[in-house]
């Protein structure tokens, strides 16, 4: 059991990191990540929090995935919960400001993506699921048998295009995100020696049972 709050803390942890990390990248302001700019174009069209958007999108893409026979666990709900949680209370706290110059827009994107990656790590190595986003790629890659870099790509081209004809930012921060969290992401996966392919999730039924075993009889 502690093992398994050990797991608990380290997908909480991430998840907060990749909302700073969110949060970093949209103050930038000199562009959003492809799902931020979509994020915060719904979210300027509806009136909600990007935050709860955030969940929206999440949810629907859970649906989706479930129905393709792809199976998620307790970390693909709390990444699709928690982080829009997160990322709400983060701006309204109020306590990152937005930047007004390129340079200090560029190097505030990188923390963010710095985050990001940490985050990433984190939650990922809990081992409880990936996010419902990075479960989106893989179901599609599945179906469609192309490369998971090509269905990856293919979904942040739609999620950009839709979230800039909703008033997301489009920008030099947008083709640099594109173009950066992968080795970002790669640089602090071998700096932790984390080899991501030989981890196996687990999903919701699974821990139910692990859960199940604790419980006291009545």
């Amino acid at each position: 059991m502690k093992v398994f709050f050990l797991r608990l803390i380290n997908m909480t942890v991430g998840l907060i990191f990749y909302a700073f990390g969110i949060v970093l990248l949209i103050q930038a302001n000199i562009g959003y990540a492809p799902w931020e700019v979509f994020h915060v174009g719904l979210a300027e069209v509806t009136g909600l929090g990007i935050g709860f958007v955030s969940i929206i999108a999440g949810a629907v893409i859970v649906v989706l995935v479930t129905l393709l026979g792809e199976k998620f666990g307790i970390g693909t709900i709390s990444s699709m919960v928690l982080t829009g949680v997160f990322i709400d209370v983060i701006l309204l706290i109020d306590f990152i400001p937005k930047t007004n110059g390129l340079i200090a827009g560029i190097l505030m994107l990188f923390a963010g993506l710095i985050l990001l990656s940490l985050g990433s790590y984190f939650y990922i190595k809990s081992a409880f699921g990936v996010g419902p986003r990075d479960n989106l790629m893989v179901v599609l890659a599945k179906k469609t048998k192309a490369p998971v870099g090509v269905c990856r790509g293919a979904v942040e081209v739609i999620v950009t295009i839709a979230g800039w004809l909703l008033g997301g930012m489009v920008g030099i921060g947008t083709i640099i995100s594109v173009f950066a969290i992968g080795p970002c992401i790669q640089a602090t996966f071998r700096a932790f020696k984390f080899d991501v392919t030989a981890l196996k999730h687990e999903t919701v039924e699974e821990t139910y049972k692990f859960l199940t075993k604790y419980e006291r009889p009545h």
